[in-house]
């Protein structure tokens, strides 16, 4: 299997894509500039924000969840009004959001981290009905959030400490009794960043500064690897008509040399089948 470009708009911090199932779109954002993208049918639409804004998940054909530095917000599409549905963090300045995504109950998982990687100054919270309640406190780099397909675990990790946890979930989503280790990736050519898991409960994760995705199955045995023409991959999402298009965003920034391909969107084609993004319920 071969990464391609898949969109040459150039990210700064390329992240969060989101594949949306009745829009049949690609969905993504650069949190350093403030934007977010949609590439539908091969046309491209951008929209700016005032901020950071991380993160998406989507509720309906015109409106998404969006994380933003100081809230969560619900977006129009069509007039790009924004509505306040929580605060995050919006008492610290340090802060902004980072990786998140819808679970299966209709609840949305997010992270915060320090704007300039301040240690211990992140927070993994859960949105859901109204409430947001943090989950695990002192976090440098909450990434890697998704979900089993059977919807009994979340996963995630904290880039730096580069360990992979995978959490039981009770019946209505919330975390049941304490993470358990999944992957020790803190040792070899490693730097998880964000994943997705597929239909089969296979987790794959991007490696930021290390030109690629790998693949492990749900019991923690390393698969493949897939190489991408951009050295730092943040976060895959699976997509397309059969859902078997993995698209993967990367970041430009503090490179000194940056490839062609830094910042922008690849896609690769598999023989599998990821899950379908699971909709917002607000």
């Amino acid at each position: 299997m071969t990464a391609r470009i898949f969109d040459t708009t150039l990210c700064s911090l390329g992240e969060g894509p989101l594949w949306h199932p009745t829009r049949q779109s690609l969905f993504w954002l650069d949190i350093n500039g403030h934007r977010m993208f949609e590439k539908r049918e091969g046309h491209l639409t951008s929209w700016q924000f005032d901020t950071f804004v991380s993160a998406a998940g989507w509720v309906d054909d015109t409106h998404l969840l969006i994380a933003k530095k100081g809230a969560l917000i619900s977006f129009d599409l069509e007039t790009s009004a924004e509505q306040v549905l929580h605060a995050l963090e919006d008492d610290n300045p340090i802060t902004r959001p980072n990786d998140g995504r819808a679970d299966p109950w209709g609840g949305f998982w997010i992270g915060t981290m320090g704007i300039n990687l301040e240690p211990k100054a992140g927070t993994i919270y859960r949105y859901y009905k109204g409430e947001l309640r943090p989950l695990f406190t002192e976090w440098t780099i909450p990434n890697a959030t998704c979900f089993s397909p059977c919807g009994s675990f979340a996963y995630f990790t904290d880039t730096p400490v580069a360990k992979i946890w995978r959490q039981r979930l009770d019946k209505d989503g919330w975390p049941d009794g304490e993470p358990k280790l999944f992957l020790d990736l803190s040792k070899g050519d490693y730097r998880p960043d964000g994943a997705v898991v597929d239909s089969r409960g296979h987790i794959w994760i991007a490696h930021y500064g290390y030109s690629k995705v790998t693949e492990f199955s749900a019991e923690g045995s390393a698969l493949q690897v897939i190489h991408t023409p951009a050295s730092q991959t943040t976060c895959p999402a699976f997509g397309g008509v059969d859902l078997s298009t993995l698209y993967v965003t990367s970041a430009r920034q503090q490179l000194d040399a940056p490839a062609d391909a830094d910042g922008q969107v690849i896609e690769v084609s598999l023989d599998v089948r990821g899950q379908q993004e699971h909709q917002v319920i607000l």
